[in-house]
């Protein structure tokens, strides 16, 4: 008896959680008139349907009209927008501030969503330079991305054809979301409040949602390019999410209105990766986790023993040879597997795709080989004193280089007679290979090619904007890299058939590396990269040391690299 009134009870649970977490809002509708038959009582309209279930089906029966999406709590799946200020705190204001808005943090949970959203901006933006606020564009679309709800993509974004029109808000600045949103999902329009500047600099004060919409012409935001407010039935349906900001455009313009909550957005998903409306390949920022506030507590608290593991570290790098070393940082929490191949090994031309500064350092322990030279571009001086190998500088003069690289390979002495050449030229984090530069190819020598995959769990040792002398500290800093390193067969080169057969050997490899490591081909390369991130072609400047010389005073847009038309078959 007692179990069956356990069960009865937690059905007539689960049946009131259901109708409670239901919070579809309509438009008010009239009141029923009271029929003579039951007695002038108004039955109770039937119960709403899950917003789990709902969101989907009413979307599509809406496909080709207009949608209005909350960012956050809407669009995004989080409950809280701190980790993207606090992303935005560590890249563009330093460990400083963003200890500064953690300590925050206990504060922040009293406040409504709305207001602890402008607190939270005046902590992150305020001082910043605008025209040196990269954050935006080249290191929070990845956070955002990774917290798109599948469910609310699929109702609001890309719903079948014919494709509807989506208007996103939010509380968040324009400069943090617009990129993410227009950039990556291809939203038509953006309402989002600036932040205040004085002389270049952000005053870390957002405008008022008055101000915003008295700024926009709001009915030709929603109809876009059909003019005026459109039809009544253009705008179908709106997802709210958390805050009351921009409520009125919601009850305003929209018929349905599915306010998801707390319990409902713990049943969403996020978007896959293979999903995405135009692939992620390049981002920048140090930060290698999602800065929720634990995390960011736990880095840190991380930080001064990271400080002195990447000293210990790197001194074993330096001091001990390959044989000893390896099995040292493996029990200091450096992992590595290789996947070995006897024929390669025995080459002297090595070439492989480009994750990190230590690729040279991890190929010539995997290979057994003393005599590896590594050709390097635009590292630091300090990584080039430490590093444990000897390198030598490319200047991207092609004649130069290829002499310089077949000097290496032809010479006896210290430093010679092996080389590691990374041919992407650059870093890419993403499971993404660039495109190879065949001048390896041109050299005459059989190539040992080499699938490298690292990963990291709290910072990235590599940077498109930022100092790279910090790179080997950022790096070894990391509680427990990991590196996979796999020789592959030998690739024939003859070096003698002109550019277009270099070229083909070098397609040839990039296809045989992205196989191995399960990447995706393009055809993207350095400049590429640094337009989008730093707002420069990454051309080095050989007078100033190194430095990235700076050729444009904007970043490129996501939009102006073809991305899908580079993806080679």
């Amino acid at each position: 008896m007692s179990k069956a009134f356990s069960k009865s009870l937690s059905q007539l649970n689960k049946a009131l959680i259901r109708r409670l977490n239901a919070l579809v809002v309509t438009r008010a509708q009239p009141a029923p008139a009271r029929s003579s038959s039951d007695g002038g009582r108004v039955p109770p309209p039937p119960p709403p349907p899950d917003p789990v279930d709902a969101l989907p089906s009413s979307a599509a029966a809406a496909a080709g009209g207009v949608a209005v999406c909350k960012v956050e709590g809407g669009l995004l799946r989080s409950s809280s927008a701190f980790p993207y200020f606090m992303l935005v705190a560590l890249e563009g204001g330093g460990f400083v501030r963003a200890l500064l808005l953690l300590l925050l943090y206990p504060a922040l949970r009293l406040l409504g969503h709305d207001t602890a959203v402008r607190a939270m901006a005046v902590v992150t933006f305020l001082g910043l330079r605008k025209d040196a606020f990269r954050a935006g564009r080249a290191a929070l679309p990845k956070l955002l991305l990774e917290d798109v709800s599948a469910e609310v993509f699929d109702a609001a974004v890309a719903p079948p054809a014919p494709r509807r029109r989506c208007v996103c808000v939010s509380a968040m600045p324009r400069a943090m979301v617009q990129p993410f949103l227009v950039d990556y999902l291809g939203i038509d329009a953006v309402v989002a409040p600036e932040m205040r500047e004085f002389r270049g600099y952000y005053l870390g004060v957002m405008e008022d949602e008055s101000e915003v919409l008295r700024g926009l012409d709001v009915e030709k935001v929603i109809a876009g390019d059909k003019g005026g407010g459109g039809n009544d039935d253009d705008v179908v349906f709106g997802v709210a999410g958390l805050g009351s900001s921009f409520a009125q455009l919601f009850q305003k313009h929209c018929k349905e209105v599915y306010v998801p909550t707390e319990s409902a957005r713990r049943r969403w998903h996020a978007l896959p990766r293979r999903r995405y409306p135009k692939p992620l390949i390049f981002h920048d920022g140090r930060i290698a986790f999602r800065p929720t506030p634990a995390a960011t507590l736990a880095m840190f608290m991380w930080v001064p023993l990271g400080a002195a593991l990447a000293v210990v570290r790197s001194a074993t790098f330096l001091v001990l040879p390959s044989s000893l070393s390896v099995p040292l940082l493996a029990a200091l929490g450096m992992h590595s597997r290789l996947i070995a191949n006897p024929s390669s090994a025995s080459k002297n031309l090595f070439v492989c795709n480009h994750r990190s500064l230590l690729d040279p350092l991890y190929v010539a322990a995997a290979a057994g080989r003393a005599d590896l030279a590594a050709a390097t571009y635009s590292i630091s001086r300090v990584s080039e004193v430490l590093s444990p190998i000897p390198t030598f500088r490319l200047t991207r003069d092609r004649a130069a280089d290829r002499a310089a690289m077949h000097a290496k390979l032809q010479s006896r002495g210290p430093g010679g007679g092996g080389l590691v050449v990374c041919p992407e030229g650059t870093t890419c984090r993403e499971p993404y290979l660039l495109r190879f530069s065949p001048l390896f190819a041109e050299l005459g020598h059989d190539v040992a090619p080499v699938a490298l995959h690292s990963s990291v769990g709290m910072f990235h040792g590599t940077t498109a904007g930022g100092w790279k002398a910090l790179d080997p500290l950022f790096l070894l800093m990391n509680p427990v890299p990991a590196y996979i390193v796999q020789f592959l067969d030998t690739l024939k080169c003859g070096g003698d058939g002109g550019p277009e057969a270099a070229r083909a050997v070098a397609n040839e490899l990039q296809r045989r590396i992205a196989e191995a490591l399960g990447y995706t081909c393009t055809g993207l390369t350095r400049k590429d990269k640094y337009l989008m991130l730093a707002g420069n072609e990454g051309l080095v400047d050989v007078n100033h040391g190194g430095g990235a010389k700076k050729k444009s005073p904007t970043c490129a847009t996501r939009s102006e690299f073809p991305l899908q038309a580079s993806l080679l078959q």
